[in-house]
């Protein structure tokens, strides 16, 4: 067998002897407090970055961009799995994650300014990015490098991702939404590995984010103010 996957075994015999006792009391039922919505990349950990050792604590959601839409026969819809503990489990905070240096935000910021060639799969991963980061793109400041362009758009698509939830008649009001970037590359000079929120329930400007939520005003902050 292919040597990763039986370390991976490997790894999986430590975690279900250190985990053994934390299924009891969900073993009928689940009922997390946060659905997270993350972007597939190796880099980004789920449950590390939060720190997070308790089953049935986040209802944990990756793609690659970090969407929560998807495409319906009527148009844009919540995506499902995002939708999901909202809806039948009584969830009531959602955090969609960026992270600095995004592939998926690269790629659409290439497949609008360039043009790009991908397999169908990544190309419809992207086009569902591409409406929702366009305007963005286009309200770049005039001679940023390519990096640089990428990290703003990375907080630009949270923004619009938040802004969908916000919108939506599926999410309930009573839900707390939050949009935030994982820096694993001291983006924001802090250090490697922080999140740092940056919407909160559609407000983006800093100074109010900081004045409403004290608590961690030190995490709030942007790069890009457009």
């Amino acid at each position: 067998m292919n040597e990763t996957i039986v370390e991976l075994l490997e790894g999986n015999a430590v975690h279900a002897e250190a985990f053994a006792d934390r299924f009891d009391d969900v073993q009928d039922a689940q009922h997390p407090d946060a659905v997270t919505v993350c972007c597939s990349d190796s880099r980004v950990l789920q449950d590390q970055m939060w720190g997070n050792e308790e089953p049935g604590h986040l209802f944990t959601v990756g793609n690659i961009g970090n969407r929560v839409v998807q495409r319906a026969e009527g148009g844009e819809e919540v995506s499902g799995d995002v939708l999901y503990p909202i809806a039948h489990t009584g969830t009531e905070a959602a955090v969609v994650v960026g992270h600095t240096g995004c592939g998926a935000v690269t790629g659409t910021y290439q497949a609008l300014t360039d043009g790009l060639s991908e397999p169908a799969g990544i190309e419809h991963c992207l086009g569902l990015l591409e409406p929702h980061i366009e305007p963005g793109v286009e309200a770049l400041p005039d001679g940023v490098d390519g990096a640089s362009a990428v990290n703003r758009l990375v907080e630009y698509n949270v923004d619009r991702q938040i802004e969908f939830l916000v919108g939506s008649d599926e999410v309930p009001s009573s839900v707390d939404l939050v949009g935030a970037v994982y820096d694993f590359q001291d983006v924001y000079s802090g250090g490697r590995g922080e999140i740092h929120v940056i919407n909160v329930d559609g407000e983006r400007r800093v100074d109010r984010l900081r004045d409403a939520h004290t608590e961690v005003a030190d995490r709030i902050d942007r790069i890009w103010t457009y």
